[in-house]
């Protein structure tokens, strides 16, 4: 198994990070490079607790879909995504905030075990992982972004 920690932090209330990291317009918007895009389930608006989405985006050149499920909430501090269906052996990704002197601490614990034995092993140690961070960071980078405005503006 494969674990990214990354840890952001944000000039904006909490409530205002974790819904704009749970909205389904607002990761298609931070996904644009790979084309993002809720095609069933939960396909705009808030996605909740028990609540599903099926992705279809473009990576390595490739039009790939994944389902996943919201099996764990606490708002505004917590909630996990987990695959259903997908590409992966298993995925499990960790949201989790803390409020800290008028700011935002938002981790992600993102974990995942790949498919194709050894060839899928070295696929993550060369090239995978690194992919997967930066991804992680962009998408990071807009909820911070979407954030910090919304707090200027109220």
């Amino acid at each position: 198994m494969t674990t990214i920690h990354l840890l952001t932090k944000i000039k904006a209330p909490i409530e205002t990070v974790f819904d704009i990291s749970r909205d389904i317009t607002e990761h298609e918007n931070s996904t644009k490079n790979t084309r993002e895009k809720a095609i069933a389930g939960k396909t705009s608006g808030k996605i909740n607790l028990g609540e599903t989405v099926t992705w279809r985006a473009k990576h390595f050149g490739f039009y790939l879909k994944h389902t996943s499920i919201i099996s764990e909430m606490e708002s505004p501090t917590y909630f996990v995504d987990e695959m259903l269906e997908g590409v992966f052996k298993s995925l499990r990704h960790e949201h989790i905030f803390k409020e800290i002197d008028n700011q935002t601490e938002m981790k992600d614990v993102f974990s995942y075990r790949v498919p194709y034995g050894t060839f899928g092993l070295l696929f993550n140690y060369f090239i995978l992982k690194s992919y997967l961070t930066k991804f992680l960071l962009e998408r990071n980078q807009h909820i911070k972004h979407r954030s910090e405005l919304l707090n200027l503006t109220d």
